[in-house]
């Protein structure tokens, strides 16, 4: 096909991933095909490259968005920061291994303490040890006040506080990460999780103005929060709406259709959930609510199997849960009892499959 730039593309997302990545039966390094691919394209300047990735980020072309990163950590002196928002992609995409070697190797190469800190404090947060990340990103404040250190300090805060009135104090500490110089990438990021934190604390008016302003700055995924605000303000038709603009402008959209199939009647969502499956058929979800519908038509072995071809790539609790409460629907004891057992093994003390077992196994002869 000649398509170099795809090529190109693919190949840099690959060895983001692994990069000792070799194909064709392990005969040719990714390195040495992405050197050949390479001259076949047009070079691009510094400048010309954040464009790219402002567009692309914008998009939510994450593979795009990795491919760009890959570009710029050949030449760029700023690798400390791009390793970062390498990671954050990562994270996004689901690799998790990968992200947290991002992540070092921002560490490795931050170009002041304060952004050392913050990197610091990230791969404390995400091995667990989220006090202690807390801690960093306080450290990092006192010696430069920061975007990405009030950043994480609220991100730590939200994911982590069971406290409700600590809500403000994300707030506030938000609104400090905004004051601070940052690029609109990272800005619209801000926003959206600051519309997140009002919508949770049911200011719904202010949780509006975050998510119009994140796409003032082409944050796309501020769609799915106003749609989510449209929704509690009991105007389905303009979530429904909301999240038809973030599909016509993500590329990768598996997401939002999923999303999308809450707001609409049972057939338009069976129609995007179908959808959902050709994008990525390893999203669970559909397989679910596909198999309830089934149920609720009286086709139980219909819905067992939808439910069994997730099952073959994903053993997940809550669909084995749910196979396992169908076969004891039909009085199938042996089945139930397997799927209960392959549940428990997942999750020893899941309380609800554990009464299902004790059920199911009062029925066993």
């Amino acid at each position: 096909m000649d398509d170099y730039e795809a090529a190109l593309r693919d190949i840099q997302a690959a060895l983001t991933l692994c990069p000792d990545y070799r194909m064709f039966d392990g005969k040719v390094a990714g390195r040495q095909l992405r050197t050949l691919v390479y001259e076949h394209v047009e070079s691009w300047t510094t400048a010309d490259c954040w464009m790219q990735l402002y567009e692309k980020w914008s998009n939510v072309d994450d593979i795009g968005s990795l491919s760009v990163i890959y570009q710029m950590l050949e030449a760029d002196a700023c690798k400390g920061v791009l390793y970062f928002r390498q990671s954050l992609l990562l994270l996004r995409l689901k690799c998790p291994e990968a992200a947290m070697r991002s992540l070092q190797l921002a560490r490795e190469h931050a170009s002041s303490d304060h952004e050392r800190l913050v990197y610091e404090g990230w791969i404390l947060y995400d091995t667990g040890h989220c006090e202690e990340g807390l801690q960093k990103a306080k450290e990092s404040i006192r010696i430069k006040r920061s975007f990405e250190a009030y950043f994480l300090q609220a991100y730590a805060l939200a994911e982590s506080s069971l406290d409700p009135s600590s809500s403000s104090t994300v707030v506030s500490l938000l609104e400090d990460a905004l004051k601070c110089p940052s690029d609109r990438l990272r800005k619209g990021q801000a926003l959206n999780n600051l519309g997140s934190v009002y919508v949770d604390c049911e200011k719904l008016d202010l949780a509006a103005d975050c998510y119009i302003n994140a796409l003032k700055v082409r944050h796309t995924r501020a769609h799915q929060g106003l749609a989510r605000v449209h929704f509690l303000r009991n105007d389905k038709a303009a979530a429904y709406e909301e999240m038809t603009r973030l599909i016509e402008k993500a590329q990768n959209n598996a997401s939002a259709y999923e999303k999308r199939s809450e707001y609409c009647d049972r057939e338009l969502a069976k129609s995007d959930l179908e959808m959902v499956t050709r994008l990525d058929p390893l999203r669970v979800y559909p397989y679910r609510y596909r198999a309830a519908v089934l149920m609720d038509s009286r086709k139980e072995g219909e819905a067992i199997a939808e439910l069994s071809r997730a099952i073959a790539f994903k053993a997940d609790l809550h669909l084995l849960h749910l196979r396992a409460a169908f076969h004891e629907h039909n009085g199938d004891v042996s089945s139930a009892l397997r799927d209960c057992r392959a549940a428990l093994s997942v999750d020893p003390n899941h309380q609800e499959m554990l009464e299902l077992h004790s059920r199911v196994n009062s029925h066993e002869p």
